[in-house]
């Protein structure tokens, strides 16, 4: 009978624990958005397994390890936002599959990623002729992210243009991330003089940008971080 409420105890306590710690970060490792956060949840469900169920396992340092997993993981967390270094080392980067409807085999063979892979993943995005593709990224997730070339997307609104349907996409180019200046995507047209005007223009320093980004379609976007919404949405 012991050994039951024992039982039941550690179970209770082991489930309140990891309903706490979803509630912190359950959206990142529900999103699997790359292996570190995929291989986190599997260790997490093991821990959790254990300090239910196995009554063999003392429970006081199997709590001690748990709450040390969390620690390091709140710390790479809040490392990692505050350096994109970091975040790519943790995160791994996107791999161009598809350029301008060219196939880039030498970028598939560095992640070890086949053809059969790739056209599954079509098939799975409902694209069963590879002529349609433009551009092709494998996220840090696994998942394919395709850009189909202009005459086979959707018809929108904008399609009332017909100029629409001979523009060239270009690949959107990151300037600015976290008030810091992307020095590889700076290059003669858009200079760190062009950059700094945008700014002087908006009344902006460096050091106000979250984000900016010049679109495919050639427009700069700019993020601030101060959103000035009085009332922002949220959905939770």
């Amino acid at each position: 009978m012991e050994e039951i409420v024992h039982a039941i105890v550690r179970t209770v306590v082991s489930i309140s624990i990891v309903m706490v710690f979803s509630t912190w970060f359950g959206k990142q490792l529900n999103a699997h958005i790359n292996l570190y956060n995929f291989a986190l949840s599997i260790i997490i469900g093991s821990f959790i397994a254990n300090m239910g169920f196995d009554i063999n396992l003392k429970f006081l340092p199997m709590l001690a390890a748990f709450l040390t997993l969390v620690l390091i993981f709140f710390l790479f967390s809040f490392i990692s936002s505050k350096s994109r270094i970091i975040r790519k080392w943790l995160s791994g980067r996107p791999v161009v599959i598809v350029e301008n409807g060219k196939i880039l085999d030498d970028n598939m063979k560095k992640i070890r990623y086949t053809l059969d892979d790739f056209n599954q993943q079509l098939r799975e995005l409902g694209i069963f002729n590879i002529i349609e593709v433009e551009f092709a990224i494998l996220e840090v997730s696994g998942k394919l992210s395709v850009m189909k070339k202009t005459k086979y997307q959707n018809a929108t609104k904008q399609d009332v243009n017909p100029a629409i349907q001979n523009e060239e996409f270009n690949f959107p180019k990151e300037l600015i991330m976290n008030g810091k200046i992307i020095k590889k995507n700076i290059d003669a047209h858009f200079s760190n003089a062009w950059l700094m005007n945008q700014l002087n223009q908006r009344n902006m320093k460096l050091a106000d940008v979250h984000y900016a980004v010049i679109s495919s379609t050639g427009h700069l976007f700019i993020d601030h971080y101060q959103d000035r919404i009085a009332s922002p949405l949220d959905n939770e």
